[in-house]
């Protein structure tokens, strides 16, 4: 199975889900970092969207209560969160021209299954299941690390589209901070895979027959598993015509190329793992021939690095994360086609974790209509009613995750007091 479009979400729906299941406090506390309101809510901007394609930006809120007024006065089938500004959004009108300016935003990733078209075999579009999701996990797994290892941020958020990616919010404080160059710089340093349809190959990350740097060569290292297991045996990425010929036009040589053609076509029944066979018994013939030192065997070895690569490491929506003004998606929001829930996802667990079990706003509301009428008939305002529903999980995950950052604010708060600054 796969997802595809879901059950229909009406506003009505909507507006029960906004009324009694959208955890606004929780949200609140995640994009202030403290339980007072400061200018990381005050003057963050949020956008929504309305019936009719209606697009409303530059709003803003003093704290959760009025956030939860407003969205349930407006009803949107989703909103999106920015920047702080220098000034409330929805006072940008009365600051002098050149002087609303973002100032903080998280540091934001984006990865989209539909950028693994061109390899994936199970699914295509905007469709996902279990199989093609090892695409993503692989990604998390890989950027997870290098985000933590290689530049210290530890408040990560990961949160699952509703439908076929998974968004990534780091909250760090140094994170917050980065300008627009200095983001632009931090992303061009973890993409690995570039270059349009037209560009077959698209890992270019060494020079001549050097090693790998060793900031990739950690990710391939956990990647090469990932491409035996998921490239060549369950995607079976190189068993159709199609998808051979995108390996051979990866190779320079073209006299291996006419071979391998000529073998594959002659025997339609090998596998992608019989395929990737032979190009090591090419490598093995080039060792043997040129040596394990020449230029033309270390070429081919990086180059079936490189492949590994091109089919596994994370693809990235570089233009999300480069400006400090980008929206993007709010947690919990309910995705329009499919009615799923745009739910936090614990990168330790993201190999199990199955888009398709993800609770959908009907399925929620299904559950809240199983609740005892006595056990419902106090709840005027509906403060914990996502306790009793599906939803209870994803949002215990994001709590703690808010707990983790507003330690760090209070004791950061203790050492500058300690300090007496």
């Amino acid at each position: 199975m796969s997802i595809a479009d879901g059950e229909p979400v009406t506003p009505e729906l909507m507006l029960v889900f906004y009324q009694r299941l959208y955890p606004y406090k929780s949200v609140y506390g995640w994009l202030n970092h403290d339980h007072k309101p400061t200018r990381l809510f005050t003057q963050r901007e949020f956008a929504f969207t309305l019936p009719g394609d209606v697009y409303l930006r530059y709003q803003s809120f003093e704290d959760a209560d009025e956030l939860k007024r407003q969205i349930v006065k407006l009803n949107p089938s989703r909103f999106e969160i920015g920047p702080v500004y220098s000034a409330r959004p929805r006072d940008r009108k009365t600051v002098r021209p050149g002087k609303f300016v973002p100032l903080l935003r998280e540091l934001v990733f984006d990865i989209d299954m539909t950028d693994y078209d061109p390899i994936r075999t199970c699914c295509a579009g905007a469709d996902i299941c279990r199989r093609c999701w090892a695409f993503i996990a692989a990604a998390v797994r890989v950027l997870d690390a290098a985000l933590r290892d290689q530049f210290g941020y530890q408040r990560l958020l990961w949160v699952y589209s509703g439908r076929r990616g998974i968004h990534l919010w780091i909250s760090d404080t140094e994170a917050m901070e980065l300008t627009d160059e200095q983001r632009k710089a931090l992303v061009g340093w973890l993409t690995v895979i570039q270059g349009g349809k037209d560009m077959r190959k698209k890992v270019n990350v060494r020079q001549g027959t050097r090693a790998l740097p060793p900031s990739i060569r950690s990710a391939r290292d956990a990647l090469v598993s990932v491409f035996s297991d998921t490239v060549l045996a369950d995607q079976d990425c190189f068993g159709s015509k199609e998808g051979w010929e995108e390996l051979l036009h990866l190779l320079p040589d073209q006299s291996m190329v006419a071979r391998l053609q000529k073998e594959w076509i002659a025997d339609s029944s090998r596998s992608s793992d019989d395929k990737w066979d032979d190009l090591k018994r090419e490598a093995k013939r080039i060792k043997k021939e040129k040596g394990d030192h020449s230029a033309a065997f270390l070429n081919f070895q990086n180059l079936m690095e490189d492949i590994v690569l091109q089919y596994t490491y994370p693809r990235l929506d570089a233009e999300v994360s480069k400006h400090r003004n980008h929206l993007l998606k709010a947690p919990f929001c309910v995705h329009p086609k499919t009615g799923r829930v745009c739910v936090p996802v614990d990168p330790a667990d993201v190999d199990t974790f199955d888009p398709e079990r993800v609770p959908t706003v009907a399925q929620l509301l299904q559950e809240l209509d199983k609740i005892p009428a006595a056990a419902d008939s106090g709840a005027t305002e509906h403060h914990s009613d996502w306790e009793r529903t599906s939803l209870k999980p994803y949002i215990e995950m994001l709590d703690r995750h808010v707990a983790g950052l507003m330690e760090e604010v209070r004791l950061a708060s203790r050492s500058r007091m300690a300090k007496g600054e």
